[in-house]
């Protein structure tokens, strides 16, 4: 999924939804976001959700 994909299937959500991640066989609310530019010749940069740890 791209950026683009994420942010238009997001759009069609509730403003106040909670977004969750799987995380070791349960959810976890999405806590912050990490981006990682492209590593070499063909490789995409890379958006990673990162878990929430107070759950």
């Amino acid at each position: 999924m791209t950026v683009a994909q994420l942010l238009d299937a997001l759009a069609k959500m509730p403003v106040d939804a909670v977004v969750l991640i799987e995380s070791g066989g349960g959810l976890s609310r999405v806590a912050a976001l990490d981006f990682w530019e492209d590593d070499g010749p063909g490789a995409p940069a890379e958006v990673i959700l990162l878990p929430s740890m107070d759950e």
